[in-house]
């Protein structure tokens, strides 16, 4: 059942969201549950070092992802909707061809989610390069910028006609506030896109947009997992001590599930978060305090 009713035939475009069990796909599945017409996106296709196979969504992944979301949606009887489409987020003009493909295929544009990213390039400053540092910086901040320009860009004309505001949610982090060892270029990122949602939500409340950043702690998703692997090895501790030391970091006593952000990101969404704006909204069972 539909918690939040007025999200019914709303039109949102989420990024990064073609990989099983990931954050992408919890927000896509509960938007287009609560009645939502949904657009998933991912890259599609490994390209170059930094973004190989198995760390990204591939369309075949991305396409039965869709599929699945699309089924869960007609079981809720609430209308919604799923398709997806490749883009890659580094592109500007992949970025306004998805823009238009979205309006031209449902009508509008209502709410972005800036999800796509890299979490799993992460190495000690001394070693990180160039390359690596660009890659998480293009996709997790020149990305959100990109889907930000072109979206707000559509919700300002349907503003001016009459349809009513747009929702800008960006997938932050806990690392949007917190530093992390060998995380640089990750923590970099996500602390540019606190500054990203606070100029967007100064520039777009007009219109009657609101913008706001969701900051979840540590998600075992497929890229969790690996992190988890990462960061228990690079800290000299078995996977047992990691993943304990973490919970009792956590006064909740667990870490992160996707449907929590799922769930921030649809209330984030709905009329209820109306008078919420600028706002990056932690979502990590109380171990992030800033």
């Amino acid at each position: 059942m539909a918690q939040y009713t007025e999200l019914k035939g709303k039109v949102a475009l989420v990024t990064g969201a073609g990989r099983r069990k990931g954050l992408g796909e919890a927000i896509a599945r509960r938007l287009a549950t609560e009645g939502c017409k949904v657009v998933v996106t991912d890259i599609g296709h490994a390209k170059g070092e930094q973004m190989p196979e198995a760390a990204v969504g591939i369309l075949s992944e991305m396409e039965q992802v869709a599929a699945d979301i699309h089924a869960a949606a007609a079981a809720s009887g609430n209308g919604g909707a799923c398709t997806a489409l490749a883009l890659d987020v580094l592109e500007e003009s992949q970025v306004k061809a998805a823009i238009e493909t979205t309006v031209a295929r449902y009508a509008g544009l209502d709410i972005l989610v800036n999800n796509a990213g890299i979490g799993y390039l992460m190495k000690p400053i001394v070693e990180m390069s160039i390359e690596e540092w660009d890659a998480v910086l293009g996709v997790n901040l020149r990305g959100a910028f990109l889907c930000t320009k072109y979206a707000a860009t559509q919700m300002i004309k349907q503003n001016e006609s009459g349809r009513a505001g747009g929702r800008i949610v960006n997938i932050a982090s806990q690392a949007a506030k917190s530093g992390f060892p060998f995380a640089s270029a990750y923590c970099s990122s996500k602390h540019g896109m606190t500054g990203l949602t606070r100029v967007t939500a100064i520039e777009m409340g007009k219109y009657g947009i609101t913008a706001n950043a969701i900051c979840p702690n540590h998600v075992t998703t497929g890229l969790g997992a690996w992190q988890n692997e990462y960061f228990s090895e690079a800290l000299g501790l078995t996977m047992e001590q990691y993943m304990n030391a973490m919970k009792s970091r956590i006064p909740l006593g667990r870490p992160g599930l996707p449907t929590d952000t799922a769930a921030a990101c649809a209330w984030l969404c709905s009329d209820e978060a109306r008078y919420v704006t600028g706002e990056s909204l932690n979502v990590s069972g109380g171990e992030e305090y800033h």
